[in-house]
């Protein structure tokens, strides 16, 4: 989508109040210069030189007229009065009604935003860079409502002067008028292409912020295996680069403020020079008044400064249109494919049909080539396989996560594409090895905050799961806040807990893609022996690198560069030459020497 379309989007809702801000804005610049006039043709009459003709003449008619006015100047201060306080009521209006407008824009975005991220495909989620998500969420939406808010406003402010002033002031004299506007276009395109080039600028800038905020968040996140490894120092300098390279890159864009505001005063010290001696000279001629003159010095002045700070207006116009561009750039993001609500709502039994299913990230080098297996209702499913083997995107394409293209993957004789993926996930459980933890108590984490959720069903999870124990052992129990990602657990603890949570969901399919790897072998033995005896029911699939783990699946599949290379039991398999074998007999050497130690 465009940014004009996408600002179009964003105001729904909001525009009647955007639109009234801008009008009263309008209102309150007219009766600003008003006042003006005002004072002009007060002067005039005190002095008495009113010219019999012109606007000047025309307004002071309709106060009175000139000896109407010098014996009642009250008049003219009761008007100003009047005026000021008007256009105080309205300004205060064109405020009001562009903050009301400005920050229902920015919600709207932010819900928008915040809705594209969770709904965006899973390789876009995994491919984004954290801090520069953030960055985009926060300040790049904070400098799209500040436009908006004030900036464009300003603008807008900027073109209503232009229009009025040369309107009054040509009504009042022509030469005096040229002179005024003499510098000016040279102030306008100046600011023109200043905004031009720090707009390349600004992007430079945001990307480079992008990328600190990057190395800072992820060096929050892995404080601990930063200090364990005592890599503080190469951290730290790794910061310093990302900061210098964002500050010489902020640095440019101050020197070219710099640079233009120092001309830019130049030139408009330049503009009111020749003003008022184009000014005097008209004055001493007698083709202007005294007031008149006052009121193209007050108007110029208004006029020259705002123009002059167009510069910053179109430099915020230019960060704003960076800011809404990398906005768009996360809206546009490809989404899961298919509505949430659409599809099949079967009622998922837990079989697994995979036939002749291939997958590759890019068409030149397939992850997964003819993969075929059939699971029933209940069984247990093992992988086995080297890092890279296939293994996860297997059960990514499981979840729904990754669209497959060639082959069928059914569940209970539904093909896997048709069913609501919402619902797909709601039967599907799936514990990983690194689980995520929320920074809240323990029991939340478990319950995600259910109502419907009772203790007794967080006791039955957290008991299978082997880790209730464990949680009665703090000093808070179930309500132990376990810190940003769980940092106050252990890994095993951490695992077990992701364990209990995906259980408490009563899942009809349960997944463990080496969920059990902190955990040690007796405990492991403790959860699966749990797992069948209370989930009987439920499929199981199980993927890791222990053969303790794997050996009374019912299945196990072995998985080597994308490809099944072997399949069956645990007793089938070790009758056999390859990797399974291979694993088992290093695995049970290991063992028996840890027993000959002991």
């Amino acid at each position: 989508m465009k940014k004009i379309g996408l600002l179009k989007q964003f105001l729904k809702g909001n525009g009647v109040a955007y639109v009234a801000g801008l009008i009263f804005m309008i209102i309150g610049q007219l009766l600003s210069l008003a006042n003006t006039f005002i004072i002009g043709v007060v002067i005039d009459s005190v002095i008495g030189e009113i010219l019999p003709e012109g606007i000047a003449y025309k307004g002071l008619s309709l106060l009175g007229g000139k000896e109407h006015l010098m014996q009642n100047l009250w008049i003219c201060g009761l008007v100003l009065v009047l005026f000021s306080v008007i256009n105080g009521i309205f300004m205060f209006l064109s405020r009001k009604y562009s903050a009301i407008a400005s920050e229902g824009i920015a919600k709207k975005i932010r819900m928008d935003l915040y809705e594209h991220i969770q709904n965006s495909t899973y390789l876009y989620n995994v491919n984004i860079k954290t801090g520069d998500m953030m960055q985009r969420c926060t300040s790049d939406l904070e400098t799209v409502r500040n436009f908006l808010a004030t900036q464009f406003q300003d603008l807008l402010r900027c073109i209503v002067l232009i229009i009025a002033t040369v309107s009054i002031m040509s009504n009042i004299n022509t030469t005096l008028t040229l002179a005024g506007f003499s510098l000016i276009p040279f102030i306008g395109l100046g600011a023109f292409f200043f905004f031009k080039y720090v707009s390349k600028m600004f992007l430079l800038a945001d990307e480079a912020e992008g990328a600190m905020s990057t190395v800072i968040e992820e060096n929050l996140s892995g404080m601990r295996i930063v200090r364990s490894c005592a890599t503080q120092s190469r951290e730290t300098e790794k910061f310093v680069k990302s900061s210098i390279d964002y500050r010489n890159k902020d640095l440019k864009i101050t020197v070219a403020f710099a640079w233009y505001w120092g001309l830019s005063d130049a030139i408009c010290q330049m503009q009111i020079g020749i003003v008022l001696v184009t000014g005097i000279y008209l004055a001493l001629r007698g083709d202007v008044t005294v007031g008149m003159l006052t009121v193209f010095m007050t108007y110029v002045t208004q006029l020259i400064w705002p123009i002059r700070g167009m510069g910053r207006v179109l430099g915020d116009m230019g960060k704003a249109n960076v800011a809404l561009g990398r906005i768009k750039e996360v809206l546009d993001a490809p989404r899961e494919p298919g509505r949430e609500d659409a599809g099949l709502t079967p009622k998922i039994q837990g079989s697994i049909t995979f036939e002749n299913v291939s997958f590759g990230y890019t068409s030149d080098k397939p992850v997964l080539e003819d993969i075929s297996f059939e699971i029933e209702k209940g069984k247990t499913l093992a992988i086995l396989g080297r890092t890279g083997s296939g293994k996860s995107t297997l059960l990514h394409l499981l979840v729904g996560l990754l669209p497959y293209k060639e082959g069928s993957i059914k569940v209970d004789d539904v093909e896997l594409s048709e069913i609501n993926k919402r619902h797909l996930r709601k039967n599907i459980g799936i514990v990983l090895q690194e689980p995520f933890l929320f920074s809240k108590t323990i029991k939340d984490n478990i319950s995600d905050n259910d109502p419907s959720i009772t203790d007794e069903d967080i006791q039955r999870a957290t008991t299978i799961a082997s880790v209730d124990q464990a949680i009665k052992g703090f000093e808070n129990g179930y309500e132990t806040m376990v810190g940003e990602k769980g940092v106050t657990l252990s890994g095993g603890q951490k695992q077990r807990v992701a364990i209990a949570r995906t259980l408490i969901n009563n899942c009809k399919i349960l997944i463990f893609d080496d969920s059990l790897s902190a955990v040690d072998m007796q405990t492991d033995k403790n959860i699966r022996n749990a797992l069948r005896k209370h989930c009987s029911d439920t499929t199981t699939i199980l993927i890791s690198h222990r053969i303790n783990t794997l050996r009374q699946a019912d299945l196990i599949l072995v998985m080597e560069d994308g490809h099944i290379t072997d399949r069956g039991t645990h007793n089938e398999l070790i009758q056999r030459e390859g990797l399974y074998k291979q694993v088992y007999d290093m695995q049970s050497c290991v063992l028996e020497m840890e027993k000959a130690g002991d």
